[in-house]
This record gives structure tokens, C-alpha cells and sequence, in this order.
């Protein structure tokens, strides 16, 4: 059995992949994987007190930085902020991006969320992922249709929430006490949101709110000597891969507890 060699990142803002797929996304790397990282929005609006065009411009940038720490592969943005929708021309692009990429592993955002531009974005690269197949379905910009198995693994809501206040408990938990490091530098890249996140959600500090988060998830996971951990859920791999495999615990098996 071939190992799988891409690993693609996805979420719906700068810094959404960091806060909950980078400890993972960074073992991954590790192994020997090639990654790949995405924001589906601009983050436009993130600001109130910077232009439109300067905030976009600064985004990018600290997303770029970012994806650099781990030597991924980083793909722009394809709409503004609070524009993810499930739709026809975003699903026609995001297929394009998935077949450009020909991902073996996909980290998306959680199906439930506490916010809408999450769970679209999951959704669209579900469906993105299930289309990458059919020569028929025609992506913008036009690409081949791919046949490689792909599996896909939703990270935790924001703060381990769903939108109801429910707390999430993943199936599969990933030991990223090694990488804490590389998680917090990935994530303190995104300069330009300490004081946003302070003003519209009561975040003061966003570094230490990702260290709660992953802390609460090793201690959801049950395993003494875990500090820090990422969790997810596998989707079904019923119109996606030939095998209900896990690759995600195959390749990072010393790291990795299942409920």
C-alpha cells in the first residue's frame, strides 16, 4: 500500500487553518507530505478602521507568511468576506482548485460551526471533492478530471463549539504538543487580527485562545502526557475513495488516539 503524498488545508479565513489544522497540517510535513494551504474568503472586512483594498492586501500577506513557515503551497482567495455561499460558480472554482491539487488528504472545517462562511466552506469542498471525478462537471477554470481515492477530515468548530454552545468531541485526536511551536508561528502571522478579534468577538488574545482550544482538546482526548491536540471527525468515503481507509492515522500513528 502507497502512502498518500498530498495533504491540502482548507478554511474559510486567514488564520481558520491555523487556529485548528496546523499542528496536523505540520506532522504531515513531517512525514514527507506535500502541503497545500487555502483561504476561501478575502477577509475583506476585516477592519474597521483600515480601507478595504489595504486590509485585503495585509490578509494575504500574513496568509502567505504563514504557509511559508511550513513550506505549503499556498492558493488565493476566490471570494470576499461573508460571500461563501454553497453555489454554483464557487463550487465550479473550488472543483478546479481540488483538481489542480489532486489531494490524497483533506483537512476542511467542521460541518457544524458557529459561523456560516465555516460551514459553506466545508461544504463546498465536500462537494468539490466528490465532483473531481466526473469528466463531465466543468470547473472554472476548466481542469481534467482526477481519479486518485481522496479522504477528508472536518477539524473542530471554532473554540470546540458548535453554533447551538454544544461542545464537540472529535472521533480521531492528533498529538500536536511537538509542533506547538510551529502552530503558535503559523498563527502569529496574522498580526492584523489580534485587535479585530478583540473587537468583535472578546478575543484579547488570540495566540493564547488557540492554546486553550488545543489544550481542552487533549484533555477531551484522554491520553496522559498530551498537551496540546488538534481533533477531527472523518467524513464517509462513500463516493470519494475505493477503501474506508484512515491514512490520517496510518501516517501519523505515534501521534494519534481514537475514541
Amino acid at each position: 500500500m502507497t502512502a498518500s503524498r498530498i495533504a491540502f488545508a482548507i478554511g474559510a479565513h486567514p488564520d481558520d487553518v491555523e487556529f485548528n489544522m496546523a499542528g496536523t497540517l505540520a506532522l504531515l510535513a513531517q512525514a514527507g507530505f506535500e502541503t497545500h494551504m487555502m483561504n476561501v474568503s478575502r477577509s475583506n472586512l476585516d477592519s474597521n478602521e483600515l480601507p478595504e483594498e489595504e486590509i485585503t492586501r495585509i490578509r494575504r500577506q500574513e496568509a502567505e507568511r504563514s504557509a511559508a513557515v511550513l513550506g505549503a503551497v499556498y492558493h488565493p482567495p476566490i471570494c470576499d468576506d461573508l460571500m461563501i455561499f454553497y453555489e454554483d460558480k464557487l463550487l465550479r472554482q473550488m472543483s478546479a482548485v481540488i483538481r489542480e491539487v489532486r489531494p490524497d488528504i483533506v483537512l476542511l472545517p467542521s460541518l457544524n460551526d458557529y459561523m456560516e462562511d465555516h460551514t459553506n466552506t466545508a461544504r463546498l469542498v465536500v462537494t468539490a471533492c466528490f465532483s473531481r471525478g466526473m469528466r463531465h462537471y466543468r470547473s472554472d477554470p476548466p481542469r481534467a478530471a482526477t481519479d486518485q481515492d481522496v479522504y477528508l477530515y472536518h477539524a473542530q468548530p471554532h473554540l470546540n463549539r458548535d453554533g447551538m454552545r454544544t461542545l464537540v468531541v472529535p472521533d480521531l485526536f492528533v498529538n500536536v504538543t511537538s509542533v506547538i511551536d510551529v502552530k503558535l508561528k503559523m498563527l502569529g502571522c496574522h498580526e492584523s487580527q489580534r485587535q479585530w478579534l478583540d473587537e468583535t468577538q472578546g478575543l484579547d488574545d488570540y495566540l493564547e485562545s488557540m492554546r486553550q482550544a488545543s489544550a481542552e482538546v487533549a484533555r477531551l482526548s484522554g491520553q496522559a502526557g498530551w498537551e496540546y491536540a488538534e481533533g477531527w471527525r472523518q467524513h464517509s468515503h462513500v463516493g470519494f475513495s475505493a477503501e474506508d481507509r484512515d491514512p490520517l492515522s496510518e501516517v501519523l500513528k505515534d501521534f494519534v488516539h481514537k475514541r
